[in-house]
């Protein structure tokens, strides 16, 4: 596959993209071959934005700042054969998406075409796809479902826990099988010694190669980690993030705090 060079490229599934809820509830309750035949029928009504619609455009937008060529792809992988999946592409060209390459896997789960289309994320509606795809060693984030505002302002801000998402589980697992003061130790002990990586590192190298595209206050993503840790546990995810040369717009050490009102203040688009 030919794809531009550094290029982000993030797969999602037509139920992410798109509301299909009225035609899933269908195949659930009637079947396959009412699914299709209802699907073939209204190829050519057009399908409302789904949970990741405000998201992807936004991906969509991004574009080098000397050559204009976009720094995002759209990957479209779907458990739709290419019969019944003709109407979410109708729909995908209504709305003038910049998105071309596809897998219809005809109900089989999409995940196996993750890494031949060379792709560090994919974002699906189906928690069990998610799951598939995580014990397969990619990136993966279930997106829901139900209709989500569009978010007002133009740049994309994506938020990351940290334990276990961008870095490994393993100072996690010394938590929950040992306690808080046990952790609190053990990073305190190894502050100089890098976090391994956990499955969403590649994904963050590859946004903080197209931030350095931009000058800082003119850059079109924002990043944050908003992790649970508090002193003197921050000290190892710093020296981390310096270890692997990627800066963080924005870090949150809550020690412990629920995360839901400071991403609404962040106005993250998305939290892995």
């Amino acid at each position: 596959m030919k794809a531009l060079e550094n290029q982000l490229i993030i797969a999602i599934s037509s139920r992410a993209l798109f509301d299909l809820s009225e035609s899933h509830h269908i195949y659930e309750s009637k079947g396959i071959r009412a699914y299709s035949e209802y699907q073939i029928s209204n190829e050519n009504t057009v399908l409302k934005p789904g949970g990741a619609f405000s998201l992807v455009e936004k991906l969509l937008a991004i574009k080098d700042p000397q050559t204009q060529k976009n720094l995002v792809e759209i990957i479209l992988l779907s458990r739709n054969s290419a019969d019944t999946g003709l109407r979410v592409f109708n729909s995908i060209q209504h709305y003038k998406m910049n998105i071309t390459r596809a897998a219809f896997c005809n109900g089989e789960n999409p995940f196996r075409y993750i890494s031949p289309f060379s792709a560090q994320l994919f974002l699906s509606a189906d928690p069990e796809d998610v799951k598939s795809t995580l014990q397969a060693n990619h990136a993966a984030a279930s997106i829901i479902t139900k209709h989500t505002p569009k978010q007002k302002q133009a740049q994309l801000r994506i938020a990351f826990d940290g334990d276990a998402v961008i870095f490994s589980d393993s100072a996690e697992r010394i938590y929950q099988e040992k306690g808080l003061d046990a952790f609190t130790k053990s990073e305190h002990e190894q502050a100089d010694t890098p976090l391994p990586g956990g499955p969403f590192k590649g994904f963050l190298q590859a946004l903080y190669h197209i931030q350095q595209k931009f000058p800082v206050d003119k850059c079109p993503i924002q990043t944050a980690l908003v992790t649970a840790r508090a002193a003197p546990a921050h000290e190892r995810v710093i020296r981390t993030l310096r270890a692997w040369k990627i800066r963080i717009d924005e870090a949150l050490f809550l020690g412990g705090l629920a995360k839901g009102e400071f991403l609404k203040a962040f106005s993250a688009d998305i939290f892995f």
